[in-house]
């Protein structure tokens, strides 16, 4: 099913709802997902269509602003951490709280703009999978590996042909195998407004990070050229008691290089997790 959901500003928010939704007296766990830069709620469709977790939880994945099937507004309007927290804060109102929210790569930045802004409230845990909690020059939960530097700012360019190039580069660095190439022109239907756009500020999370007080699985690939690897370990020494799971041979898309893997750790989690909310 497909919905929609008011966020920050008006904005329009695309929404996909899969899996059960259990009884009113009894609902069924959630789980939210927040895609990548670029992406759409469609990058989680093994998810959405695994019945491992399909039978089990509710599954809601956002697009984010600019993306999608989501609201497209001026450049102006992916510089503020609390306009991509109150657009998260939509979808888990319609999505059923407590959830646990899955942020991958840009995605895990918009998790921890929620954090910053709405602190734990609504979250039974948090999966940061391949993903940023930091942006800017010399932020550790930022770094970016050779594939993603080699891409940059070519592959925000608003010219088709200078932008394709720097982004089949990125997209096959995505991947350890081949599959990466598939996301080019997911990426460039992405209007370079938006692109651009979501790496016009400077974001420090150290004290968000520190102040997480619901359980956390890190997931990471170890062999990660997007996302670099010690951003995960600098995730994971902020948060208290954070959970890692590093996979090797694995690079940006651990729920699609390791789709078994990813998803029983991600059910086995948010089983875990509803039991410590139920206590």
């Amino acid at each position: 099913m497909r919905t929609e959901v008011r966020g920050a500003d008006g904005v329009r928010i695309g929404v996909r709802v899969e899996g059960v939704h259990g009884e009113p007296a009894s609902p069924a766990p959630v789980i939210v997902f927040v895609h990548g830069w670029a992406q759409s709620a469609d990058a989680w469709e093994l998810q959405l269509s695994d019945p491992r977790l399909a039978e089990h939880f509710r599954l809601v994945a956002m697009d984010l602003r600019g993306h999608g099937r989501s609201d497209v507004p001026g450049a102006d309007a992916y510089g503020d951490s609390r306009v991509w927290a109150d657009d998260l804060a939509a979808v888990l109102e319609l999505a059923g709280a407590p959830a646990v929210v899955v942020g991958w790569s840009y995605g895990g930045l918009v998790v921890t703009d929620y954090v910053r802004v709405h602190g734990t409230a609504n979250l039974a845990g948090i999966v940061y999978a391949g993903a940023i909690t930091e942006l800017g020059r010399d932020q550790p939960g930022g770094v970016v590996g050779p594939a993603m530097r080699n891409a940059l700012p070519d592959a925000l360019s608003a010219d088709d042909e200078v932008a394709r190039p720097a982004v089949r580069r990125l997209c096959g660095g995505m991947t350890v195998g081949s599959g990466g190439e598939a996301f080019v022109d997911d990426i460039l239907a992405v209007p370079a407004h938006v692109r651009a756009g979501l790496f016009r500020r400077t974001v420090s999370s150290a004290g968000v990070l520190g102040g997480i007080d619901v359980p956390t699985l890190v997931v990471h690939g170890e062999r990660d050229a997007v996302v670099d690897i010690t951003a995960a370990e600098y995730v994971a020494g902020k948060i208290p008691g954070a959970r890692t799971r590093w996979l090797p041979g694995v690079g940006h898309l651990p729920f699609a290089e390791e789709v078994r893997t990813f998803d029983e750790e991600l059910a086995a989690f948010t089983r875990d997790a509803y039991r410590k909310v139920n206590r």
